[in-house]
């Protein structure tokens, strides 16, 4: 079987962290969010993962070349020249996709995380003999987006309603699909949507059915979703392994330490923390709901909650990092500064503190 992953842009609501690599390589609970989802795939029997990009394919491609033979996956990118939307990369992709096997292929949004039920998707596609599945998640605010309306027993989808005013359903979907190779036929190299243009052309022929999404679902393309995000794949790995969570005196909830990162003496740690490979936490340092990335240093009695900490950067001692502070790559907080929201562009060293959330170039 394929895959396809819609990379797309720039990730500019990521930034600074996209600034120093494309999106889908942001560390997410200590590996790149896109290999969470190579990984799923492969485990069902996906062979060739193609990456539907406009903007730094080598860049991708040089980093996912180690995790080609690590995983025995093929990983290609397939270049837009201009942005395509979420459905002209498929036409784009079609030789790549179509092989004459007449297997579906998988298409998902690199943003989403999930548990990647692809099993059961794969079971529940050729139990209803359509053309396409997509995968729905049920949201408690479904004004904000567009819902899927499905009958019932079959989950067969009647219609999309954009941003209901009346409830409808608070069914959404979850950019994860099935589909079979004679979706690509309805498809034009064009910029084109495939949520508002094929999707709805496919369920007035009676061929698109909805499968609801069991476990968590969230969209990290923006900070305050990463870190909700980091929460819910914690609580889900929580039941599902949790020997891989950290455990002991100084750890409160649930924890994911890498083993190359070191934690000191008297420190708290947690609920909602991943500390993320080569980092250094020093004695005393208290952290809650944040992430610290690769080759990061928190010095002693630091305390950070609710941020974002970028790779090989180093927070202060007694330095207070909190409400969604996001520092780039190699950014330097010094001892005893405050950050409250400060969005801190890669390289940069902060000597005094940041008392309102902005951005600093």
């Amino acid at each position: 079987m394929k895959a396809l992953i819609l990379v797309g842009g720039f990730g500019t609501r990521l930034r600074p962290l996209t600034l120093s690599v494309p999106k889908p390589l942001v560390d997410f609970a200590n590996k790149p969010m896109i290999l969470h989802q190579i990984e799923a795939l492969k485990e069902v029997g996906v062979t060739e993962v193609v990456l539907a990009i406009n903007y730094q394919p080598e860049v991708m491609l040089n980093f996912l070349k180690d995790f080609e033979s690590k995983l025995g996956i093929t990983i290609t990118c397939s270049q837009e020249t201009e942005p395509l939307g979420t459905a002209g990369p498929l036409a784009l992709a079609r030789d790549k996709l179509a092989d004459g096997s007449g297997e579906p292929f998988f298409v998902l949004n690199s943003d989403v995380i999930s548990e990647y039920p692809f099993a059961e998707l794969i079971q529940f596609h050729k139990s209803h003999g359509g053309e396409a599945t997509i995968m729905v998640t049920k949201v408690d605010e479904p004004s904000k987006y567009g819902v899927v309306v499905t009958e019932k027993e079959t989950g067969k989808v009647e219609r999309f309603v954009e941003k209901p005013k009346v409830f409808v359903g608070n069914k959404i979907n979850a950019g994860i699909y099935l589909l079979n190779p004679s979706v690509l036929d309805r498809i034009e190299l064009k910029p084109t949507s495939i949520e508002k243009e094929v999707f709805p052309r496919i369920a007035a022929d009676n061929a698109l059915f909805a499968m609801v999404l069991p476990g968590f679902w969230m969209d990290i393309g923006q900070p305050r979703d990463y870190i909700t995000g980091l929460r819910l794949y914690l609580d889900s790995l929580r039941k599902k392994a949790p020997a891989r969570l950290a455990s002991g005196t100084h750890v409160l909830g649930n924890v994911l330490v890498h083993e190359t990162a070191t934690i000191g003496e008297g420190c708290l740690i947690g609920p909602d923390v991943a500390v993320g490979p080569g980092c250094v936490v020093e004695a005393g340092v208290r952290l809650s709901r944040c992430t610290v990335m690769r080759g990061a240093r928190v010095k002693k009695h630091a305390c950070i909650s609710g941020s974002i900490v970028g790779w090989h950067s180093t927070v202060g001692k007694w330095a207070r990092v909190e409400n969604m502070t996001i520092l780039g790559e190699d950014v330097h907080v010094c001892d005893e500064v405050y950050s409250n929201g400060g969005v801190v562009l890669p390289h940069k060293e902060i000597k005094s503190s940041i008392l309102k959330p902005e951005i600093v170039m």
